[in-house]
């Protein structure tokens, strides 16, 4: 099987794509933004999946580490990779009352301008007789975006359209495709039992799981004849327009 370079993928969703991905076969290189092992599930996986992994730190805000990513990630492996998940995400909350010019600059830093340097640097890495494929992952929110989280949802918009622009670019030598979850994983910000009321509330009367993603990246992977493509993996909350996130939305029982 291929390598994997999975950015953010020492933890939260990024660890349930690298496992599935383990599990499939691949080696594995995590990113991880500091100096972060893999969560345990993702350890445990590594360690039945018996493949070759390792873990490196990249400040996606620091222009030179995203630069030599791809070029490291190929001389601890011996092989460029082919495969490329570009996971790691910042996320903040703003609005259009309090955004901001560093919080804007950032997120697009981590969340766009990281995602095309590291395309560019695979594609050059991988040659013009190489093949690969990159994977974006986006947010369901593209659809019918509102104005909270306003400078992740604008950054995840361009994420989208980059996208698009290097599917048509990269052809036939890469495949660039995305997948756009919905609210998959809480923090400690949802009240108790609005995971639940929102589930409710989606047509598919579902949220979307940590594994319905992973699936979602290893099918794309292998699926030769798509590129250009935005997979809604989100329990059909792309086919709903809200008002505000999610955080502020069921939170309490209707009377």
């Amino acid at each position: 099987m291929s390598l994997a370079l999975v950015t953010g993928g020492c933890r939260r969703i990024g660890a349930a794509i690298a496992a599935r991905l383990a599990q499939d076969g691949h080696a594995l290189a995590l990113h991880s933004a500091g100096d972060s092992a893999p969560d345990p599930g993702l350890a445990r996986a590594l360690d039945e999946a018996d493949v070759d992994w390792a873990v490196f730190s990249a400040d996606f805000e620091d222009e030179d580490a995203v630069e030599g990513l791809v070029a490291e990630v190929a001389a601890r492996f011996g092989r460029v990779p082919e495969l490329l998940v570009n996971n790691a995400a910042r996320f903040a909350f703003d609005t259009p009352d309090t955004v901001t010019m560093p919080a804007m600059l950032a997120h697009h830093a981590v969340n766009v301008a990281a995602p095309a340097i590291l395309a560019r640097t695979l594609a050059a890495a991988l040659g013009p007789e190489g093949r690969g494929v990159i994977v974006n992952i986006l947010d369901q929110r593209i659809a019918e975006p509102n104005g909270d989280q306003l400078s992740y949802t604008l950054s995840k918009l361009a994420l989208a359209e980059l996208t698009h622009i290097l599917a048509r670019h990269h052809a036939p030598r890469l495949r660039v495709v995305g997948v756009a979850p919905g609210l998959t994983l809480p923090t400690g910000d949802y009240a108790p039992g609005q995971m639940q009321r929102l589930a409710a509330a989606m047509p598919l009367r579902r949220l979307s799981r940590p594994e319905d993603i992973a699936d979602a990246v290893a099918w794309l992977a292998g699926a030769s004849a798509v590129t250009g493509q935005v997979l809604f993996v989100d329990g059909g909350a792309h086919l709903n327009r809200y008002e505000r996130d999610f955080l502020f939305l069921g939170r309490e029982e209707e009377a």
